[in-house]
């Protein structure tokens, strides 16, 4: 009878055993499986996930529908490299051939193309070239005709760059229209890309203020354009940082000297760093800092032949005389919505 108990027992531990193994032989071969499949994803909601990937889709969408430059290795591709090669150092570096000890010839201030048109005239609201080739010829209200792609960049080397104007059938002119154009190739006749210049602010609903602006520009600006707005200069001679008044700034002319165009320049390009996806600076950040910098004195021009139609002037234009009641002031510093909507009565 003992021994028969024993053996029950024997058998009874016997069959936990052979169970124990069974359960371990199957987390073994399930462990194997996860480690080569991996673990399932499981859906808590469908209907937010599928929303999540098409919000996904819709941004990437929208990042490729994004201008891009060209990439700068494929010009010995084109059919004139050494030029459109030579126009892309123009911009770059257009102190070491125009400027005040210029190699080619003594025409503009020291500062470089690319001081205001940034990375070579190819960054996302950098003040780029995108829609130059496919805009241009075209009618602007400055002048009060047709310009060519010539007209504007000596429109920019007597404004921005302070300087006289190039020969349009000069190898310099001829290269920078070049490169302006390879920069541009992409973009389709009568088109202006997603990105293209600078980017408009919404209006204040007040006037922008310089004492505000100077207190932004001691802290966010004077480390790299000095406290008196002079810049900061390479070894070479060149900006590495441009004056942003002075006598080696751009002049009155200019359009970096009308508030909206240097605002929206600001908020998505400055302090150095910044870019349209990743600003430093509020809109009224903006704006301040720009009538600080903008009511600095700096080079005059004579403008009495812009604008020959009154009524063409942008509401920020600080010079009158205007078709507008509203004074010299308030066309300088703002608030400037009340002359656009006065503007869209009359018409």
């Amino acid at each position: 009878m003992l021994e028969e108990n024993q053996n029950k027992y024997y058998l009874e531990v016997i069959t936990r055993l052979i169970n124990v193994i069974i359960i371990l032989l199957i987390v073994i071969v399930l462990m194997g499986v996860i480690h080569f499949t991996g673990l399932p994803k499981f859906k808590k909601n469908t209907g937010d996930v599928g929303m999540s990937e098409k919000s996904a889709a819709r941004t990437d969408q929208k990042k490729t529908s994004h201008w891009q430059a060209p990439d700068t290795n494929e010009i010995k591709n084109e059919n004139q490299p050494e030029l459109i090669a030579y126009g892309r150092r123009l911009i770059v570096s257009t102190s070491f051939y125009l400027g005040p000890h210029g190699q080619v010839s003594k025409t503009a201030n020291g500062m470089n193309c690319q001081n205001c048109h940034l990375e070579a005239g190819t960054k996302y609201f950098g003040n780029n070239y995108s829609a130059v080739s496919s805009t241009y010829p075209k009618f602007r209200e400055r002048s009060g005709g047709i310009e060519t792609i010539q007209k504007r960049v000596n429109d920019c080397i007597e404004r921005s760059l302070n300087g006289k104007a190039l020969d349009s059938s000069s190898k310099e002119m001829q290269a920078m229209v070049a490169y302006i154009k390879w920069v541009g190739k992409e973009v389709p006749r009568k088109e202006k890309p997603e990105g293209a210049g600078i980017k408009d602010l919404a209006y204040l609903d007040r006037p922008a203020d310089p004492q505000r602006g100077k207190e932004i520009y001691a802290l966010r600006c004077k480390s790299c354009h000095a406290n008196g707005g002079e810049g900061k200069l390479n070894s070479d001679g060149s900006y590495l940082y441009p004056p942003l008044w002075g006598e080696h700034s751009y002049n009155i002319g200019a359009g970096l000297y009308r508030l909206s165009r240097f605002a929206g320049y600001v908020k998505y390009n400055m302090p150095n760093g910044a870019d349209f996806e990743n600003p430093q600076l509020s809109d009224e950040e903006a704006w301040d800092v720009a009538a600080f910098v903008n009511s600095q004195p700096r080079p005059k021009k004579d403008l009495k032949k812009d604008w020959p139609n009154l009524a063409g002037k942008p509401v920020d234009h600080p010079f009158g005389p205007y078709a507008d009641p509203f004074n010299e002031q308030q066309h300088k510093y703002g608030p400037f919505e009340p002359i656009a909507q006065a503007r869209k009565k009359e018409k």
